[in-house]
């Protein structure tokens, strides 16, 4: 596989509230949106401007079916995580925006299912027709709360309830060949896509949010969900490892926006700090690739890069999807910071 750029999308939520100014040109890949003068925020990148267009792989409008988004946005990654290459599929934008939606799906109809379960029911059905590997599939669920890591399938969770930070905290630890290894995450064997459903849904019942006043049941914690792969060509002693990352990301409002205080604001810092070190990131994989700069990629910075690291650029398959809420009060503080690698 050649080294790809990493993808990237962007998912305007459905609303029923007055719409702002946008446009979607380029065939699809193109957004273009009016802000007037007196509504820029301070963090629109040129607020002497009051049109402002951004560029993507492709734009899914407000009636996008969650089947749309898992072709175009998740299936190649997933393709290529069963043949042998690592992938992250990640999810980013405001609270309130459709990033656990778009992540995880609803909870009423089948059909609203999200990029997780769709995945998960495409890989069992892809290892039943191919027939000349065997596969084993494993699962971790990780969160990332305050830039400290946490099991969300600890199996003493299971035993007695416990607030998430009594946990052991899960730490990085580097080897000699630079590779990275978290210790005190566990991964548990999924032979079935039921029994990796579960575990799916155990983790989601742990994960740490909080009412602010953007959202009533805002998540405050980036989560990781991974998926090791293990394939062996039926009839030879060659075995192939990789792993799929399916990340949502805590939501991306600015501090002074959402009237945090105390630890809600303490959590926002957090927050924020660690996106913009996946800004890094993904910004200098993205200019890698376009042959603009071979600068360090700094993976180091925070807990989060450090995890994606052997799943981000070079070989590996990535694609991102950032989600707008197009209602006027939304989308007059949507801004560069919110799609930041375009």
């Amino acid at each position: 596989m050649t080294e790809n750029k990493i993808n990237i999308f962007l998912r305007i939520r459905p609303t029923k509230k007055q719409l702002s100014n946008y446009e979607i040109v380029d065939d699809g890949q193109g957004l273009v949106i009016d802000i007037p003068k007196e509504n820029q925020a301070v963090e629109v990148i040129n607020n002497t401007k009051e049109r402002h267009e951004f560029r993507f792989n492709k734009v899914f409008d407000r009636e996008a079916r969650q089947e749309e988004i898992f072709q175009d946005v998740a299936l190649p990654a997933v393709t290529a995580a069963l043949d042998g290459f690592n992938g992250t599929i990640f999810a980013y934008g405001q609270t309130g925006s459709g990033k656990t939606f778009t992540m995880t799906g609803g909870p009423e109809k089948y059909a609203d299912r999200g990029i997780i379960p769709r995945t998960l029911s495409h890989i069992y059905n892809e290892l039943r027709r191919r027939s000349d590997f065997s596969y084993q599939i494993h699962v971790s669920y990780l969160e990332i709360y305050n830039n400290n890591g946490y099991d969300l399938l600890d199996p003493s969770l299971e035993e007695q309830a416990k607030q998430l930070e009594d946990l052991p905290k899960v730490s990085l630890q580097e080897d000699e060949d630079g590779n990275i290894h978290l210790k005190n995450l566990s991964a548990h064997h999924a032979p079935s896509e039921e029994e990796a459903l579960n575990l799916l849904f155990l983790g989601d019942t742990i994960r740490t949010t909080s009412e602010t006043p953007m959202n009533l049941a805002s998540s405050r914690s980036h989560c990781i969900f991974t998926l090791f792969i293990t394939a062996c060509k039926v009839g030879t002693d060659v075995i192939r490892k990789s792993k799929l990352h399916l990340v949502d990301l805590a939501g991306s409002e600015r501090v002074y926006k959402t009237s945090a205080q105390g630890s809600l604001l303490k959590e926002s810092k957090y927050i924020n700090v660690s996106l913009h070190f996946l800004e890094m990131v993904i910004v200098a994989l993205q200019e890698r690739s376009q042959g603009k700069n071979q600068r360090h990629i700094p993976y180091r910075n925070s807990m989060m890069t450090s995890v994606l690291r052997d799943s981000l650029g070079g070989n590996c398959k990535t694609s991102m999807i950032a989600t707008m809420n197009p209602e006027k009060s939304s989308l007059f503080q949507f801004s560069l910071h919110d799609i930041f690698v375009i």
